[in-house]
């Protein structure tokens, strides 16, 4: 075979590996996440499933779960994004009917002031642990998925038809032998590409291994709106702005809905609850 029509064949293969690998790097690992879920059916049943999976950040199921308290009159929400109890949600025996906005209600319960949902979001370990189990489903069935939609058939075709035009390569480059320097710098461009065939191999591995099911980020996708906050826009649309506000704010002010701390009586005879002095 002639150098110039091997390296006609062996550069252009190489040049379209490779360009073929940058695209697949610089796609987001989010697109690609949103293409599997775009294979998997809505969850079906539970609204606060599809609103963890498939609604913007923040119209998702804590958002949900705090229209939810709100419009079964257990919480209230003020001006400065506050989240207080009302005396149906401080009765122990009252509960949301779902783990969300259940788990939400004990953390009201367990402030001792009024609290913003950011801080509780940010700060209560228990309402994120809760969270995060009802999430972990999803997850798993989307990760599931994304490693069942793997290399198929045509992917498999083209790495025979690769491995193929390899050994031929090696075996005609073996066979030649270049008639002055122009054939000379060509048949040692294409060994060179050849090499760079080789090497393409593990680089496609790890670029698998970066963008596979165990490294999918949790996003969201915009989807159906959960009842709550439907509902809770139609009927006070006030309290929706300022549970918005209440989900941007971490922080409450000086209490910032924890429990208080008594301060010691002083050394000089000081008072034991945060320095009033008493009258006498």
């Amino acid at each position: 075979m002639h150098p110039q029509t091997l390296a006609g064949v062996v550069l252009p293969v190489t040049a379209l590996l490779y360009g073929w690998l940058g695209v697949r790097r610089r796609r987001p690992r989010r697109q690609r996440y949103r293409a599997t879920v775009r294979r998997l059916p809505v969850p079906a049943g539970d609204p606060y499933r599809a609103a963890a999976c498939e609604s913007w950040w923040p119209e998702d199921d804590t958002q949900a779960a705090a229209s939810q308290l709100l419009l079964e009159g257990l919480a209230t929400v003020n001006h400065r994004g506050n989240l207080s109890l009302t005396p149906a949600g401080a009765d122990p025996a009252r509960t949301a009917g779902h783990p969300l906005p259940d788990a939400l209600l004990a953390a009201l319960r367990r402030r001792t002031a009024p609290a913003t949902l950011g801080s509780i979001e940010l700060r209560d370990t228990a309402f994120r642990t809760t969270r995060e189990e009802f999430r972990s489903a999803w997850r798993t069935r989307v990760r599931a998925t994304a490693a069942r939609g793997g290399p198929g058939r045509p992917a498999t075709t083209g790495v025979y038809l690769l491995l193929a035009e390899m050994v031929f390569t090696v075996f005609a480059l073996a066979g030649l032998a270049p008639r002055g320097p122009v054939q000379g710098w060509v048949v040692a461009a294409t060994g060179l590409a050849l090499v760079a065939q080789i090497v393409w191999f593990p680089l496609y591995a790890r670029s698998r291994r970066r963008s596979g099911p165990t490294a999918i980020p949790h996003v969201t996708l915009p989807g159906p709106r959960h009842p709550a906050l439907a509902e809770l826009a139609r009927r006070d649309p006030l309290s929706t702005d300022r549970l918005r506000v209440s989900r941007l704010r971490t922080r409450r002010g000086r209490n910032r809905g924890r429990p208080r701390r008594r301060t010691t009586t002083g050394a000089a005879g000081g008072p034991a609850d945060g320095g009033q002095t008493g009258g006498g």
